[in-house]
């Protein structure tokens, strides 16, 4: 699929509203005054009069008698604890009335800093309450609970804050983590404070998507309504910018993972026994037994990677393993017995061969068919495959023709496009499919 781009909401700019009309008075008068120190826009009182101007303006939506007091100049000077200067986002402000009520009546909100009491859990359930009823995006308007429906506004819902943040103050309320630490419920916040509206955005964390940790599960609140899906970790765009943050009020309620890059688990190398294995079971032996069969050529068989459950994968994986080692019947039987575990741990015997025919193998993956088909004057089915792939993703642009059996340079382009896509740079997107890439595709 093509890679999104995702900013916070613009207005049309010929929008009638109060609040844009007023928004444009302000930028036209604010064009007319000269910038200083280094040309930030907060460098005058006149300016960052009108910058507030605007910010009211955009937060109210109807504007109003609240739009037209904003426009009066300061008085005094500008600290950072008040509104966004020229952030055309909605900045802070308390919980508004129901879904089509009067956008400016005040809730409760609680005090600015308080830090309420959530559990992970209860983090993503409400997270889910959005995505359920696919809550339209909007910088202007306020759900029934009352929280803003853009990304800052889905967060604070999500956290139970009590007040509408906004991508530049939503780290108060949160600790600083690394990517190792990160547990659903944490978010990835990119803020731009020169320009807020350019790129700023923010997204719930809610678990990694594989075992590689390069994709996890973002809930976020973007156009055209809440969505859930799989993201480059940190984020398609800007990816180097996302940050990791915990919630200060974090109580728990969803079992830790290991850091990512930790020590592997202990496993003996000794054969634990045939009761470990098979329908029902569940251990760190079975996770251990499919990472050792990916290791030999068996990464097909596990789209999602190993578990610690048993799974028609681990049985079909360890099948083409003994397969390979020339064994047949009830020594071929997917279950691991103390020879074919003494091979995967002491890294004998011969690797899963690919498919034969590049066909989807178990477990919905088609099966790599290795490095030296995709090279200039190559010819294979496998590179049409590949084009078709790339076609059904939504990289298939380069394609003037086919695609084709021959390998060329827009086959290349096309690869190149999809592996940057992932967030990937430099040799890791040189536009040749390695079994990363083509797992990807194919998944």
């Amino acid at each position: 699929m093509p890679m999104p781009v995702f900013q916070e909401y613009e207005p049309a700019g010929d929008c009638a509203c109060q609040g844009c009309a007023q928004r444009r008075r302000a930028l036209a008068r604010a064009r007319a005054i000269p910038l200083r120190d280094g040309g930030h826009p907060a460098a005058r009182g006149a300016r960052r009069a009108l910058v507030l101007a605007t910010a009211a303006g955009v937060v109210l939506g109807g504007g109003g008698t609240a739009a037209v007091a904003a426009a009066a100049p300061a008085a005094g000077p500008v600290t950072a604890d008040e509104d966004p200067p020229g952030s055309p986002q909605g900045g802070r402000a308390p919980l508004h009335g129901p879904k089509g009520g009067k956008p400016g009546t005040p809730g409760a909100p609680a005090a600015p800093g308080v830090v309420k009491r959530i559990d992970r859990a209860t983090i993503i359930n409400r997270a889910k309450l959005w995505l359920d009823a696919k809550v339209p995006y909007s910088m202007t308007e306020y759900w029934t609970d009352g929280y803003r429906q853009d990304c800052s506004g889905y967060v604070s819902m999500a956290w139970n804050l009590g007040t509408n943040e906004w991508t530049g103050s939503l780290d108060a309320f949160a600790t600083k983590i690394t990517k190792g630490e990160l547990l659903p419920g944490d978010m990835l916040l990119f803020h731009n404070p020169a320009d807020p509206n350019k790129g700023s955005h923010v997204v719930l964390f809610g678990g990694w998507a594989d075992q590689t940790r390069t994709h996890y599960i973002a809930y976020e609140q973007t156009k055209p309504t809440t969505r859930k899906q799989a993201t480059p970790y940190g984020y398609w765009t800007n990816s180097s910018k996302y940050l990791p943050y915990r919630y200060k009020g974090i109580t728990g309620g969803i079992t830790p993972e290991a850091p990512a890059g930790g020590p592997e688990p202990t496993v003996p190398t000794a054969f634990p026994g045939a009761a470990k294995f098979g329908p029902g079971t569940s251990n760190e032996y079975v996770e251990h037994l499919g990472r050792m069969l990916v290791e030999r050529g068996g990464a097909r068989f596990y789209p999602k990677g190993p578990s610690r459950a048993w799974t028609d994968a681990d049985r079909l994986a360890t099948q083409a393993f003994q397969r390979a080692q020339g064994w047949t019947g009830t020594d071929a039987d997917g279950l691991p017995g103390a020879q074919t575990w003494r091979l995967l741990v002491e890294r004998q015997g011969k690797d899963i061969p690919p498919s034969a025919t590049g066909a989807p193998g178990p477990g919905g993956v088609r099966a790599y068919p290795g490095a030296a088909l995709f090279r200039p004057g190559g010819s294979h089915e496998a590179v049409t495959a590949l084009g078709r792939q790339l076609v059904k993703k939504g990289f298939g642009k380069h394609y003037t023709s086919g695609p084709g059996p021959r390998w060329g340079e827009a086959d290349r382009r096309n690869v190149e496009a999809f592996q940057r896509a992932q967030g990937w740079r430099g040799a890791a997107a040189n536009g040749y499919p390695g079994p990363e890439t083509w797992r990807r595709l194919f998944a």
